[in-house]
């Protein structure tokens, strides 16, 4: 194992309120490369709260994306980069519009941002469109990968099902070695960044890091819990009422 990896999604108040289920969803566990290295991959995504299906949407976001990484993973003599992003942005776009057509719908009404980290041992690869964020560490301390994406109006993003997408979509490869990554939807936002600077806020990121660099594998599992009764609790719900998800991933070797 070279990495610790821990990731949660809770219902929002809001959504409670309405009787909603759960909006966000995403996809954080290490896999191994085709020559027995590790990788690790992680993808997030939350469904607009505009869309009917959003929540589906987001879920057919996670399922597509992971399937296409692993594969191209999982290929002798595969090379990470940018175009990795492309071809997953590509891919949920056919999901969702199939799934669409079949339920006689259109795709906005699947809207969801997306979100996505592949590490490797000699690089990171970084994907986003809309809201939310990527932090993470490549050895000069926490930095936010790629601006949140604001859409047209105030309060608004974009989508992985708008039409411009693949215009749209901001990648990001740095040909180093990731010692921490974290990736949240946009109910995490105004908890884990300096929203004016649009930095980290490292007090929020330290204790998540510092627990998971001296946990065990067995472990996972009850960290998943505790992460969960975090974003669920009240003072955070005080912050925010929207879902919130976070996934968060410590390279074992960097400790």
């Amino acid at each position: 194992m070279s990495w610790t990896v821990v990731s949660a999604s809770v219902i929002g108040t809001s959504h409670i309120a309405r009787s909603q289920e759960c909006q966000d969803d995403c996809w954080a566990f290490e896999i191994s490369l085709a020559d027995g290295r590790s990788a690790l991959v992680v993808f997030v995504a939350d469904g607009a709260g505009s869309a009917s299906n959003g929540g589906e949407g987001a879920r057919l976001a996670i399922q597509s994306a992971v399937k296409l990484a692993c594969d191209e993973l999982a290929t002798p003599g595969f090379v990470l980069n940018e175009e990795l992003a492309g071809r997953c942005v590509e891919t949920v776009r056919e999901t969702i519009q199939a799934e669409a057509w079949a339920q006689q719908k259109v795709p906005r009404d699947f809207a969801c941002t997306f979100l996505g980290v592949v590490a490797i041992p000699d690089a990171t690869l970084v994907m986003q469109i809309g809201d939310g964020g990527i932090v993470m560490d490549v050895g000069d301390g926490l930095e936010l990968a790629v601006i949140p994406m604001n859409g047209e109006y105030a309060n608004m993003t974009n989508f992985v099902t708008d039409e411009n997408a693949l215009s749209l979509v901001t990648t990001r490869l740095i040909n180093k070695a990731a010692g921490k990554i974290a990736a949240f939807t946009d109910g995490v936002q105004r908890l884990a960044l300096n929203m004016t600077e649009n930095t980290p806020h490292e007090p929020f990121f330290k204790p998540f890091f510092d627990v998971l660099s001296k946990s065990s594998e067995d472990q996972t599992e009850q960290l998943g819990e505790a992460l969960a009764s975090y974003l669920g609790s009240e003072p955070v719900n005080a912050r925010t009422d929207d879902d919130k998800t976070l996934a968060l991933a410590v390279r074992l070797e960097s400790v």
